[in-house]
């Protein structure tokens, strides 16, 4: 990692789907801004906004915090326009702006009525960014990138690419297809329970719902995986490339397997069978940092 990567980003970061706070009342406000700065306080790189956050999800997530990078992963270029974006995110402070990073996606077919021709799509929507008064550009943005042509623009257009559901193995070839400079950045889902079993049914529970989504079924495809890796909610050998299952000594593991194949930061995301009201598994938080230490 350069310095200039690793000072941005950090080695380690948290990706959650519960930091909307423009889903939740005012108690489900605080909580969330409690949380972050919490996450924060704990020495975590990059807090990432998962589940297609709004511009306001961001913005609020920010504000609640002093140092740490905010990165929404993804916003669905779908969803707002980039002049919407442009506009919101120059309302940021100057001084937080530095500090925030845009990731975008072109979302799934199944979930954005208006899909069509995603490519072309997210070199307009970058070209708008471009253009916009005050522009967003490259050095304040990821794509969310699993195949050639998208991890290629990640890298001409952007900081570099944030990829969602990926093996190392797929951590490799997105390396290669970034070259060197580019950030890679990938999701690392985590299950913290030694019985395996158990960690493995509640990685099926999460996972069921992206393996409905062409868009990452095409990718295992293309990364060895068949059909009947799909089955059931996963395979085990599925779930065992796809998520780090065990004890902290084995998040580490696997999270050294994603570094050593290319990535410069890699984002948890934190799956437990009951997260909470706030959707925040703090003591997973707290455990994880404990044993990271000094890497994160």
């Amino acid at each position: 990692m350069t310095p200039e990567k690793h000072e941005t980003f950090g080695r380690i970061g948290i990706w959650s789907g519960a930091l909307h706070t423009s889903r939740v009342d005012a108690d489900g406000k605080k909580a969330i801004a409690e949380a972050v700065a919490e996450i924060e306080a704990l020495g975590y790189g990059t807090l990432w906004l998962g589940g297609s956050p709004t511009p306001e999800d961001a913005a609020a997530i920010v504000d609640a915090t002093r140092t740490v990078t905010v990165a929404t992963g993804i916003l669905s270029i779908w969803d707002h326009t980039a002049e919407e974006v442009a506009t919101r995110v120059a309302a940021i402070g100057s001084g937080a702006r530095d500090r925030f990073v845009l990731g975008l996606g072109v979302s799934h077919d199944a979930l954005a009525p208006q899909y069509a021709k995603p490519y072309s799509a997210m070199v307009a929507y970058l070209d708008a960014l471009d253009a916009a008064d005050p522009s967003v550009g490259p050095r304040h943005r990821v794509l969310a990138a699993l195949g050639p042509k998208m991890l290629k623009l990640a890298s001409d257009r952007a900081l570099g690419a944030h990829p969602y559901l990926v093996s190392a193995a797929h951590t490799a070839e997105a390396r290669q297809a970034l070259g060197p400079d580019a950030l890679l950045a990938p999701e690392l889902s985590v299950v913290l329970d030694t019985d395996l079993d158990r960690a493995r049914d509640t990685a099926r529970g999460m996972l069921a719902m992206y393996l409905r989504l062409p868009n990452y079924t095409s990718n295992l495809l293309r990364l060895g995986f068949t059909e009947g890796d799909f089955d059931g909610g996963g395979s085990a050998r599925l779930l065992d490339a796809l998520f780090a299952l065990g004890d902290t000594e084995r998040v580490k593991a696997r999270t050294r397997e994603y570094t050593d194949a290319g990535a410069d930061h890699v984002a948890l995301q934190v799956v437990t069978a009951d997260e909470g009201r706030t959707g925040l598994p703090l003591a997973e938080y707290r455990e994880l940092a404990e044993a990271f230490g000094d890497d994160l």
